[in-house]
């Protein structure tokens, strides 16, 4: 589910809330990362379960409709498209998410049904609803854009969404922006034909990239000093608070992985890191930390130090 980049974010979102300096604790704050890394998994399934609970909510809306004492023609006869959505109910009826709901104990909606009730009218009032309904086309491949776009622009941004899984988990605020990406991601990839493991991925691709979070937030941790001086050095006129803020964070990691990781190619980590600043810091950080990794590597190609192994190296 995660990628080398989501990796990376999470072990900057770490350091610098531990201030990016040497650890007395290192096993605890090591023990930090993973397990918030784990709760983006967490959040994940809990985005899952709330889309079920939506379309549970569009089946207990029309059965409300039908049976209004004074009710119209309309009312007796509601539009059941989106109760009728072929991806929702792929969602809904897939067992193995609904035990692993269970498992980690993440049906929490039935007890905070009222954001479902915000979201579910929210909906309700949108033009994308509005031309869904009133759509002919019953195809799955439609069934899924409608999904995706209200994900996209009304669930998603929802303020009161928001808040709530900042109030639920601290750390899940950060982490909405990429859980939100993984799961766009993974419904635009369902078929009605996909086994019922494909909304349910591996956390880490393979037991390298578990290991690449702990060795990088380790290695670059420890060396914490030793980076910001090379850092501060390769420029004449250095901010000082800028080491202190994200854009420190991220030259330190990226030199922890152009001096510890041989296998990752310059290249690589510089376009990482740059892809980082731009979402995570300020408009200029990118243009800021791409002078100075630039510099840097350049120092090690004429020094021949700390030289790259295998394809596709700068």
């Amino acid at each position: 589910m995660l990628n080398r980049r989501h990796i990376r974010i999470k072990v900057m979102q770490t350091m610098y809330a531990f201030k990016g300096t040497e650890s007395d604790d290192l096993a605890k704050d090591e023990k930090f990362l993973l397990h918030s890394i784990d709760g983006m998994y967490d959040l994940y399934l809990s985005i899952l379960a709330l889309l079920t609970e939506l379309h549970k909510k569009s089946k207990d809306y029309n059965q409300k409709l039908q049976k209004k004492i004074l009710a119209s023609d309309l009312d007796r006869n509601p539009n059941t498209k989106l109760q009728d959505n072929q991806l929702l109910h792929f969602i809904s009826g897939n067992k193995m998410l609904q035990e692993i709901l269970e498992k980690r104990k993440l049906n929490f909606w039935d007890l905070d049904f009222e954001y479902v009730d915000i979201l579910f009218k929210d909906i309700l009032k949108s033009d994308l609803y509005k031309d869904y309904i009133n759509d002919s086309d019953n195809s799955f491949k439609k069934d899924k854009k409608f999904v995706l776009e209200i994900y996209s622009e009304v669930i998603a941004p929802n303020d009161k969404l928001y808040d709530y899984f900042e109030d639920k988990k601290l750390t899940w605020v950060d982490d909405l922006p990429v859980v939100n990406t993984v799961v766009l991601k993974i419904l635009r990839k369902v078929k009605l034909t996909s086994p019922e493991t494909i909304l349910l991925p591996s956390l880490y691709k393979d037991e390298d990239d578990r290991e690449f979070a702990k060795d990088l937030f380790k290695k670059t941790i420890l060396n914490d000093s030793k980076f910001a001086e090379e850092v501060s050095a390769k420029t004449t006129n250095w901010d000082s608070e800028r080491l202190a803020n994200v854009d420190g964070v991220l030259l330190k990691m990226a030199l922890c992985e152009f001096q510890k990781f041989p296998s990752i190619p310059y290249k690589v980590t510089i376009n990482e890191y740059l892809e980082i600043a731009k979402e995570y810091s300020t408009p200029k950080s990118s243009l800021f930390i791409n002078g100075i990794l630039d510099k840097i590597v350049k120092e090690y190609q004429a020094g021949k130090l700390h030289l790259k192994t295998g394809r596709g190296l700068m």
